[in-house]
């Protein structure tokens, strides 16, 4: 667990990288010592296999998600019990797939280098697994450590998070080999240095090569400003400071642009974050003709709201989270709907069995919201269509997008201010810039109280607005790249890195056993 509370602090906003090649190899010397006796029966096997990974991941969890309980403490008066709740009980599902991993490992374990590849593919296993059942959270990836940088980011262009699994974890369980008190080594340990030398040299390798000849194009005629209004989540959705709070996107809106530009003028695409509005802007003509007088002719707003369906004969209406595009005559012309939502925050799994406990979603809608039925392009008439995703949406790797259309850009709206000025925006963004490479589109972020940016499809920052600041960005699109080997294969390669590891480690196990 404290192996596993140390390698936590590889992810951002610390990025200590170097600390999991000394944890993971303490993984693989806990799993020597579970698989100490070659007579156990399987399910021994599994059960001694489970402990380490699931204690390991537990600790990683527990030290790198603290902070959702920050969530719980907006509205202390109503979800304050349920903050040990939370902060406990998310890293113990979590860890449950890191404990099914060494399960599964122990299954075909023993000396040399072998174990360290049969680790690596159970790892791959059961990371894709976390990113879909009951679900999915596939938050802090352990291959997230792997892409620090931009330079580091474009191997996710090949093999996406889940691809990428197989070779971190080889690489950090390196010094693994080295087994206190055994001898006779030397075998094991050059192939296993060997290997993994060289699977960081290609790492590293490929992203100097691909960012070498990586230039800065843009859109023409797509000017960008994005509104990042860093409102207190307390007061969000207070009704009575919604004038003032409406009165600050507006004022940040039409305010001056660091190089001198005059307000909105030029700007093809304002953008506002997720939820803005404390009430349904169908409802509100005041609010949509404030908009429509602000806005110039040829400029649209990209906004979050809440947007109903009107209920029909036999059921009740529906909320959903949702994405306008509004003209500049106050128009809603088109809408996209979250398809994800957050369980918890934004509805409650087992709603009818659940309520009857007193729990409901933190999220200040009543009976939460539906899911949307399918994901939408938006289009404003100018520049490429849109892939609108909202909040968490973003970190789903391979599933943003597969039908025949593609979009020339994401545009991720979110709400971070629930979490302070915690690990947790930093995170988040982390893995919202990954989606833009995997899928070698640029991405557009904006947030309440940031972290918001433009960054262009190789993961690069072209604008950036810091954590907890009030500001705007001014800002040309970045060109999407053609489509990346990782969108050509619909986000499935990883499924051959885990079959080569898995046969390596099988091959392995016999080649080089010490």
């Amino acid at each position: 667990m404290l192996a596993g509370i140390v390698s936590a602090l590889a992810m951002p906003p610390f990025d200590l990288v170097f600390l999991l090649f000394a944890t993971f190899p303490i993984l693989v010397w806990l799993m020597d010592g579970a698989a100490s006796d070659p007579s156990t029966g399987l399910l021994s096997k599994l059960w001694d296999g489970f402990k380490p990974g699931f204690f390991f991941g537990f600790g990683y969890f527990f030290a790198g998600l603290w902070w959702i309980g920050s969530a719980f403490l907006v509205e202390s008066e109503d979800f304050l019990w349920a903050l040990p709740i939370a902060i406990v009980a998310v890293p113990f599902a979590l860890a449950l797939f890191w404990g099914g991993a060494t399960a599964l490992a122990r299954v075909f374990w023993s000396g040399g280098a072998g174990r360290l590849f049969m680790l690596a593919a159970s790892f791959t296993l059961f990371e894709y697994l976390r990113g879909f059942i009951a679900t999915g959270l596939p938050w802090n990836p352990i291959s997230g450590a792997a892409f620090f940088t931009p330079v580091m980011m474009q191997s996710a262009s090949v093999t996406g998070i889940y691809g990428m699994t197989a070779f971190a974890a080889f690489a950090f369980s390196t010094a693994g080999i080295i087994v206190p008190g055994v001898g006779n080594q030397s075998r094991a340990r050059k192939f296993t240095l060997i290997v993994s030398a060289f699977f960081v040299l290609t790492h590293v390798g490929y992203g100097v090569w691909r960012l070498q000849e990586a230039k800065s194009e843009y859109v023409s005629k797509v000017e960008l400003r994005l509104v990042q209004p860093n409102i207190d989540q307390r007061y969000k959705f207070d009704k009575e400071k919604e004038a003032e709070n409406f009165q600050a996107y507006m004022d940040l809106s039409v305010s001056p642009g660091k190089d001198g530009k005059n307000g909105l003028a030029g700007t093809t695409h304002l953008i506002w974050p997720e939820s803005v509005f404390p009430y349904l802007l169908t409802q509100r003509r005041d609010a949509l003709a404030a908009i429509g007088s602000m806005l110039p002719e040829g400029t649209s707003l990209l906004t979050g709201a809440a947007r109903a369906e009107a209920a029909t004969s036999g059921s009740e209406g529906f909320v959903f989270n949702s994405v306008y595009v509004i003209d500049h005559q106050g128009e809603i012309v088109s809408a996209a709907d979250k398809t994800h939502l957050v369980p918890f925050g934004e509805y409650v799994p087992f709603q009818g069995i659940v309520g009857t406990l007193g729990i409901e979603q933190l999220a200040n809608q009543d009976g939460g919201f539906e899911p949307g039925s399918s994901r939408k392009l938006l289009s404003t008439g100018i520049g490429p269509k849109i892939l609108p995703l909202i909040c968490y949406e973003i970190i789903f790797s391979g599933s943003l997008w597969n039908k025949e259309e593609r979009p020339g850009w994401i545009v991720n709206l979110t709400n971070d201010a629930w979490f302070g000025n915690t690990p947790g925006p930093y995170q988040h963004l982390r893995q919202s810039v990954l989606r833009g490479v995997e899928e070698g589109l640029p991405v557009v972020r904006v947030a309440n109280s940031g972290i918001s940016g433009v960054y262009d499809a190789y993961g690069r920052v072209v604008q950036e607005l810091e954590l907890g600041q009030a500001g705007i960005i001014d800002s040309k699109l970045p060109k999407a790249l053609e489509p990346t080997l990782f969108k050509t294969w619909n986000g499935k390669l990883h499924w051959v890195v885990f079959g080569l590891f898995f046969l390596l480690g099988i091959f392995s196990l016999r080649k080089f056993n010490t």
